[in-house]
């Protein structure tokens, strides 16, 4: 399919087959997520691939009893850094430079200055820029999904302190900010799937300056 087809064919799936996702289409959609920018290339979040049904049994309730959690193939949990810490900045600088066969002082001017503006901001301040970076990891992962004819069902409606709680995500400094169920539709019982796509025309939503 050409990208035009691709958002055309896509939908927020409401109702899942069942069926599970071959492991190359999941890597490649993995893949795109990794490949995601990022602020100051940081990739600031984790990413958590769940296929375990029990698992996603226990995660149902807590997501306003959405079955997508329950049908999809794969369920994407993006989970953001709760603050960004010294260690962590400087722990991905010595890696980049590390992998750029860089001398470990190559980036000190930028990370320096990027640790003292980070340290005029709040814990909260903090966790708000990492979380905003998940949202462009989802949109990278719903339009590889898209290319590759496997649906997908961006979701915010779920109880964010339990899925943490669940998931052990405070014990590794992240928290849950938004889900991505994976699958195939199942196109009898999805009352979406045959409406018309709906998007304002591009002279309501764009304003140009020429």
């Amino acid at each position: 399919m050409s990208l035009q087809e691709a958002l055309e064919w896509r939908f927020a799936t409401k109702s899942y087959s069942g069926e599970t996702i071959d492991n190359e289409k999941i890597n490649q959609i993995l893949e795109a997520i990794r490949m995601t920018p990022s602020s100051s290339g940081l990739q600031p979040f984790k990413v958590l691939v769940i296929t375990n049904q029990e698992l996603k049994e226990k995660l149902h309730p807590v997501a306003f009893e959405q079955q997508q959690i329950l049908q999809a193939s794969h369920l994407l949990v993006f989970a953001a850094w709760d603050e960004y810490t010294p260690e962590r900045i400087n722990s991905f600088f010595e890696f980049s430079n590390k992998e750029r066969n860089l001398p470990s002082s190559a980036t000190d001017d930028y990370r320096l200055n990027l640790l003292e503006r980070l340290n005029q901001k709040t814990k909260d301040d903090h966790f708000v820029n990492a979380s905003q970076q998940t949202y462009i990891a989802l949109g990278f992962g719903m339009l590889a999904a898209a290319h590759l004819k496997v649906d997908a069902t961006p979701l915010e409606g779920f109880e964010n302190d339990a899925f943490d709680e669940l998931l052990h995500l405070r014990e590794q400094g992240l928290k849950s900010t938004v889900l991505l169920a994976l699958g195939y539709r199942d196109e009898e019982n999805d009352w979406l799937v045959n409406l018309k796509k709906v998007r304002r025309s591009c002279e309501d939503l764009f304003i140009e300056f020429n």
